[in-house]
């Protein structure tokens, strides 16, 4: 009669053991990666996932404890490679090695310990700690420049239309007045690993049908981009008629925030467009969850 209540108490000990042991493990690594977010804008968002995470995780609370223990001899599998994978990084001095190990250890030891039901559940959670993870720098090398380059092509292309005179070498925009750098800090990818972060957010909590989290998560790439691009050639266009310090000053940093409101914006009316042309039928629609069943 009281195995089940046995059972819950052996399984919060073990969490409990397993969550001190993991902390001692990745002290370090998750300390690094605070501070990550803390001194790089780009990534200031982890700030936000961890807790969003726990959040999704805490929400299947009854489930998972309904759900049977079956432990699965896969999971050590998982674990042991994620301990290996996190000396080949400390050895290695490869930061991006080491925080991937960290989520291999999490995920080999829920599987081990819970067995496959309960890592079902929190695939989700788990799933989105990826985005708390700052890009491998030779990445993210390889992909700001080509932004810088996209956002330049693009803003000139609008300031011409605009009809003002412009000249564009590479990243850099020369106008009759003064010269306009795209440097690295604007080359959209803050924005755009925030606004994917929220589409998937959205997709999630307010999209039953999976087409549509897919596409409210992939659309929100393209958007990010031509937002960008519009806040360069409002740069531009204020520069030309104001100089630069004007587009320099206090605008320079609240045009980021409107962008990104209307980039946002752009991606609620595409889920409304969505909506009004193929609108979930009566067989498709499924009932609403309530929140502890998310």
């Amino acid at each position: 009669m009281h195995y089940p209540i046995l059972r819950h108490n052996l399984s919060f000990l073990t969490l409990f053991c397993c969550i001190v042991a993991f902390d001692l493990l990745f002290y370090d690594v998750i300390a690094k990666l605070v501070q990550d977010w803390a001194t790089d804008d780009n990534y200031s968002h982890g700030f936000l996932i961890v807790p969003i995470s726990l959040y999704l995780a805490w929400e299947r609370r009854d489930r998972l404890l309904r759900a049977p223990l079956a432990p699965s001899s896969l999971g050590l599998i998982v674990l042991v490679g994620g301990i290996v994978l996190l000396v080949a990084g400390v050895l290695g001095a490869e930061l991006f090695v080491t925080r991937i190990a960290l989520l291999a250890v999490l995920t080999g030891g829920i599987l081990y310990i819970f067995g496959w039901v309960h890592l079902r559940l929190l695939a989700f959670p788990l799933a989105l700690l990826l985005l708390m993870i700052p890009i491998p720098a030779i990445i993210f090398n390889q992909v700001a420049f080509p932004l810088q380059l996209l956002a330049s092509r693009f803003a000139a292309g609008v300031l011409s239309l605009w009809g003002i005179p412009v000249l564009r070498e590479g990243n850099v925009i020369m106008l009759a007045h003064t010269t306009l750098e795209i440097a690295e800090a604007c080359s959209g990818i803050r924005s755009l690993m925030s606004l994917v972060t929220l589409g998937i957010l959205l997709g999630y909590f307010t999209e039953s049908r999976s087409w549509v989290r897919w596409v409210l998560g992939l659309v929100t790439i393209p958007t990010a981009i031509l937002a960008n691009g519009l806040r360069v050639a409002g740069t531009g266009i204020l520069a030309h008629y104001w100089g630069a310090e004007v587009a320099e000053g206090f605008f320079h940093t609240f045009s980021g925030w409107l962008i990104f409101g209307f980039a946002f914006g752009m991606v609620l009316l595409i889920q409304w467009l969505i909506r009004v042309v193929a609108p979930i039928s009566n067989r498709a629609a499924k009932p609403q969850r309530s929140a502890s069943e998310c």
